[in-house]
């Protein structure tokens, strides 16, 4: 396992000489509902990308994962107490230094694993690999699962657009780290059925506006570690397929 912040610089030149690719985690700092820790989209993230890393090297293809992006837009969560977020200008800037970084130190190709959905942080994301690309010429990879023909391969809920801090993403952090799960108090939660893509397309801005009073959505007490693995080996094999298809 390669991780790049954990690596001395000779050691990154010669993953470099070996053709490795990189793979960037991209999350937030912002509320999950009463259950789940404030870095669960960096969780996710993270998590998604150690596992494709994982599958990459088992098959012969060096990878390095990068250190993990932890802030970007949180417009959505900020009424609820820890949402750190930054401006879109901020976090575009940020995502285009470090993509841009990647690239020029060698890495190929370069891939962006996301997990946090609030629409304005998506444009962040295709904002900086647009920039990345007029900048160096290289095209940065970006599975974006909420994309049709990838979000079909994930979860109802997550289809559904009831998926913050609900099923989905609760079981995607019991199968990462059970103790960062409050097991309690997520049993006790009711479902909130309200998609946030339909709240969105109606103009709401927040969790709040959206009915989200204790900043989730879906069905939390139905989650499973064995649901989050499984759903974990999807999100990797996405990363896979992507890396593995950059320059057919």
């Amino acid at each position: 396992m390669s991780f790049l912040w954990k690596l001395p610089w000779p050691q990154v030149a010669a993953l470099v000489e070996q053709g490795a690719a990189a793979i960037l985690p991209v999350g937030s700092t912002e509320a999950h509902g009463p259950h789940l820790p404030l870095d669960t989209d960096v969780s996710i993230a993270l998590g998604m990308s150690i596992r494709a890393m994982g599958r990459l090297t088992a098959a012969g293809r060096p990878c390095v994962v990068l250190p993990p992006v932890v802030y970007s837009v949180t417009d959505f969560a900020g009424a609820f107490a820890g949402s750190l977020g930054v401006r879109k200008e901020t976090a575009t800037a940020l995502l285009t230094d470090v993509l841009t970084g990647a690239v020029r130190t060698g890495f190929r190709p370069v891939a962006v694993a996301n997990a946090h959905l609030e629409p304005a942080h998506l444009e962040t994301i295709r904002a900086a690999i647009a920039a990345v690309k007029e900048a160096t010429g290289v095209d940065v990879l970006f599975p974006d699962v909420t994309r049709r023909r990838l979000a079909e391969r994930l979860t109802d809920e997550f289809r559904s657009g009831a998926c913050h801090a609900g099923r989905y993403e609760t079981s995607l952090v019991m199968a990462d780290d059970p103790r960062f799960v409050d097991d309690v108090v997520r049993k006790a939660l009711p479902p909130v059925p309200i998609s946030l893509v339909d709240a969105i397309r109606a103009g709401l801005t927040d969790f709040l506006q959206a009915g989200g009073e204790q900043a989730y959505f879906g069905a939390p007490a139905e989650a499973s570690a064995e649901e989050g693995e499984a759903t974990f080996d999807v999100l990797a094999e996405l990363l896979v397929e992507a890396v593995e298809g950059a320059g057919r």
